[in-house]
Protein backbone atom coordinates (compact mmCIF):
# COMPACT_ATOMS: atom_id res chain seq x y z
CA UNK A 1 0.00 0.00 0.00
CA UNK A 2 1.39 3.65 -0.85
CA UNK A 3 2.04 5.85 1.54
CA UNK A 4 0.99 8.74 -0.49
CA UNK A 5 -1.57 8.04 -3.77
CA UNK A 6 -0.57 9.85 -6.78
CA UNK A 7 -3.62 11.21 -7.78
CA UNK A 8 -4.92 14.78 -10.18
CA UNK A 9 -4.69 16.81 -7.29
CA UNK A 10 -0.90 16.81 -7.41
CA UNK A 11 -1.10 18.03 -11.09
CA UNK A 12 0.37 21.37 -11.68
CA UNK A 13 -0.09 20.61 -15.53
CA UNK A 14 3.78 22.33 -15.78
CA UNK A 15 5.28 19.17 -17.34
CA UNK A 16 8.40 19.37 -15.57
CA UNK A 17 7.04 19.90 -12.22
CA UNK A 18 4.81 17.10 -12.47
CA UNK A 19 7.22 14.70 -13.13
CA UNK A 20 10.00 15.74 -10.53
CA UNK A 21 6.86 15.98 -8.15
CA UNK A 22 5.79 12.16 -9.40
CA UNK A 23 9.84 11.04 -8.46
CA UNK A 24 9.83 12.37 -5.11
CA UNK A 25 6.12 10.72 -4.18
CA UNK A 26 7.80 7.13 -5.61
CA UNK A 27 11.10 7.93 -3.75
CA UNK A 28 8.85 8.40 -0.64
CA UNK A 29 6.83 5.28 -1.10
CA UNK A 30 9.48 3.12 -1.52
CA UNK A 31 11.30 5.08 1.82
CA UNK A 32 7.99 3.85 3.58
CA UNK A 33 7.89 0.59 2.15
CA UNK A 34 11.04 -0.54 3.07
CA UNK A 35 9.97 0.44 6.88
CA UNK A 36 7.30 -1.06 7.10
CA UNK A 37 8.78 -4.29 5.83
CA UNK A 38 11.32 -3.86 8.21
CA UNK A 39 14.05 -4.23 5.85
CA UNK A 40 15.76 -1.43 7.89
CA UNK A 41 19.58 -1.44 6.27
CA UNK A 42 21.96 0.73 3.98
CA UNK A 43 19.33 0.32 1.60
CA UNK A 44 17.03 2.71 3.79
CA UNK A 45 19.74 4.97 4.01
CA UNK A 46 20.69 5.09 0.53
CA UNK A 47 16.96 6.05 -0.25
CA UNK A 48 17.44 8.49 2.39
CA UNK A 49 20.12 9.91 0.17
CA UNK A 50 18.56 10.15 -2.91
CA UNK A 51 15.41 11.89 -1.51
CA UNK A 52 17.85 14.53 0.02
CA UNK A 53 19.78 14.57 -3.71
CA UNK A 54 16.54 14.55 -5.67
CA UNK A 55 15.06 17.07 -3.25
CA UNK A 56 17.85 19.80 -3.88
CA UNK A 57 18.61 19.04 -7.40
CA UNK A 58 14.21 19.48 -7.95
CA UNK A 59 14.36 22.86 -5.60
CA UNK A 60 16.86 23.82 -7.67
CA UNK A 61 15.23 23.24 -11.02
CA UNK A 62 12.21 24.92 -9.37
CA UNK A 63 13.48 28.00 -8.34
CA UNK A 64 15.60 28.61 -11.95
CA UNK A 65 12.20 28.32 -13.39
CA UNK A 66 10.22 30.34 -10.82
CA UNK A 67 13.17 32.89 -11.35
CA UNK A 68 12.79 32.91 -15.38
CA UNK A 69 9.06 33.46 -15.23
CA UNK A 70 9.53 36.40 -12.72
CA UNK A 71 7.29 34.47 -9.94
CA UNK A 72 6.51 37.39 -7.58
CA UNK A 73 6.50 34.78 -4.39
CA UNK A 74 9.69 33.40 -5.61
CA UNK A 75 11.54 34.35 -1.93
CA UNK A 76 8.80 32.82 -0.03
CA UNK A 77 8.81 29.59 -2.01
CA UNK A 78 12.41 29.33 -2.07
CA UNK A 79 12.71 29.90 1.97
CA UNK A 80 9.92 26.62 2.15
CA UNK A 81 12.95 24.91 0.56
CA UNK A 82 15.44 25.81 2.50
CA UNK A 83 13.52 24.65 5.66
CA UNK A 84 12.47 21.11 4.11
CA UNK A 85 16.38 20.95 3.42
CA UNK A 86 17.43 21.73 6.66
CA UNK A 87 15.23 19.79 8.58
CA UNK A 88 15.53 16.64 6.34
CA UNK A 89 19.51 17.21 6.79
CA UNK A 90 19.15 17.37 10.57
CA UNK A 91 16.40 14.29 10.73
CA UNK A 92 19.80 12.25 8.14
CA UNK A 93 22.28 13.19 10.31
CA UNK A 94 20.36 11.73 13.15
CA UNK A 95 19.57 8.93 11.44
CA UNK A 96 23.51 7.65 10.38
CA UNK A 97 24.58 8.84 13.96
CA UNK A 98 22.77 6.62 15.08
CA UNK A 99 20.84 9.11 17.74
CA UNK A 100 17.14 8.34 16.11
CA UNK A 101 16.09 5.32 14.00
CA UNK A 102 14.47 6.67 10.73
CA UNK A 103 10.74 6.09 12.65
CA UNK A 104 7.36 6.65 11.32
CA UNK A 105 7.62 10.47 12.86
CA UNK A 106 10.13 11.16 10.30
CA UNK A 107 8.41 9.73 7.25
CA UNK A 108 4.85 11.16 8.78
CA UNK A 109 6.98 14.72 8.27
CA UNK A 110 8.45 14.32 4.61
CA UNK A 111 5.03 12.67 3.45
CA UNK A 112 2.56 16.11 5.02
CA UNK A 113 5.19 18.73 3.85
CA UNK A 114 5.35 17.30 0.23
CA UNK A 115 1.64 16.85 -0.07
CA UNK A 116 0.99 20.32 1.63
CA UNK A 117 3.88 22.14 -0.68
CA UNK A 118 2.79 20.42 -3.53
CA UNK A 119 -1.06 20.90 -2.95
CA UNK A 120 -0.40 24.39 -1.99
CA UNK A 121 2.83 26.78 -2.76
CA UNK A 122 3.55 24.33 -6.47
CA UNK A 123 0.19 25.00 -6.91
CA UNK A 124 -0.43 28.43 -6.83
CA UNK A 125 2.77 28.66 -9.23
CA UNK A 126 1.41 26.16 -11.06
CA UNK A 127 -2.07 28.94 -11.43
CA UNK A 128 0.43 31.24 -11.98
CA UNK A 129 2.55 29.97 -14.34
CA UNK A 130 -0.66 28.21 -16.83
CA UNK A 131 -2.79 31.78 -16.60
CA UNK A 132 0.54 33.57 -18.91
Amino acid sequence: MAFVTWNDDFLLHVAQFDEHHKHLVDLLNDTYEKFVNKTVDLSLEKLFDELIDYATYHFTAEEYWMQTKQYPRYEEHKNEHAYFTKRVVEMHRDFVAGNTSLGLEVLTFIKNWVANHILNSDAEYGRFINKR
